[in-house]
């Protein structure tokens, strides 16, 4: 998908969605808000991580996706500005803290002071942002994001191999 159909006017990048929600493994069914966010990203970050979003929670709409693939700063932030501009967009995902989607967001957080910005995004954070019950932007994005880092884990394996009956 190009930088244009992702990230330019005209659509979010998702179709064929459910106006139902599904299940997360952790938050269970809970109706749908009017919520929406603009994930954004290197490459294909966006697309895919959206994606699995549908596929967990059949609810892509409520993202927008954006990639900053072959775009210049200045570019990056006027598509997105145009995103953002969009009927209840409150919140940007990024992927990378110092990446050039979130220095683009820093900026517009600037003009829009009701945005609130994410950075680091995973899985977990963006299932929680969907199922979450309706709360100020803030505070939805600050949950997700704690439960964004409580899925983080690190599982070592044993250098002995298991032993049988």
């Amino acid at each position: 998908m190009s930088d244009s159909s992702s990230g330019g006017s005209g659509g979010s990048g998702t179709s064929g969605t459910s106006g139902t929600s599904g299940t997360s493994g952790t938050s269970g069914t809970r109706p749908p808000t009017d919520r929406r966010a603009l994930v954004a990203g290197h490459a294909d970050f966006a697309t895919g991580i959206i994606s699995a979003v549908a596929q967990i929670a059949g609810r892509p709409e409520v993202f927008l996706p954006f990639s900053n693939r072959d775009l210049s700063a200045k570019d990056v932030e006027k598509q997105m500005r145009e995103l953002v501009s969009q009927p209840n967009v409150t919140t940007i995902f990024t992927d990378l803290p110092a990446g050039s989607c979130t220095m683009a967001a820093r900026r517009l957080l600037r003009e829009r002071p009701d945005l609130v910005l994410v950075t680091g995004a995973n899985l977990a954070t963006l299932l929680e942002f969907v199922f979450s019950e309706p709360m100020t932007p803030g505070d939805t994005a600050r949950y997700a994001v704690e439960r964004g880092r409580t899925a983080l884990a690190t599982v070592e394996g044993s250098a002995e191999a298991p032993r049988g009956n």
